[in-house]
């Protein structure tokens, strides 16, 4: 059996679950899901069992402040031009534009309605897309 990735499972902590759940639905065209046996506030994110990746949730809990400082997580989107364009119409601000890392791609970072940096990855084969 083949080693497993470090991450399994990231969260994102909110202060206003109804707001955050809005802007991150909007950004990422995705649906979350309430956790229902969950002793705390949680919305996850889509996955599939067995498929490449982490998925995690947004936590609402009183000890676990939004914050810019810390770990960064990254959102694999195909084109960042337009999820740049969704995540400020829904109310994000572009903290590091559309940036090369050569082969590996292009990253880009923002912040969230509840004042998280958060990170997009698009792969290098997306090339120059254009958000429409």
């Amino acid at each position: 059996m083949a080693t497993p990735n470090p991450v399994n499972w990231f969260e994102i902590p909110v202060t206003n679950m109804a707001r955050a759940r809005t802007f991150y639905e909007s950004a990422f065209e995705c649906q979350l899901s309430e956790l229902p046996n969950a002793a705390i506030k949680m919305l996850a994110f889509p996955m599939e069992q067995g498929a490449p990746g982490a998925t995690g949730a947004l936590i609402q809990i009183e000890h676990c402040p939004p914050s810019m400082a810390g770990t960064t997580v990254y959102f694999h989107v195909a084109c960042i031009d337009e999820a740049i364009k969704r995540i400020t119409a829904a109310g994000g601000g572009i903290v590091m534009p559309r940036t090369s890392i050569g082969p590996y791609g292009f990253i880009a970072q923002f912040t969230d309605t509840e004042g998280n940096r958060v990170a997009l990855h698009q792969m290098p084969e997306a090339g120059d897309c254009q958000g429409e």
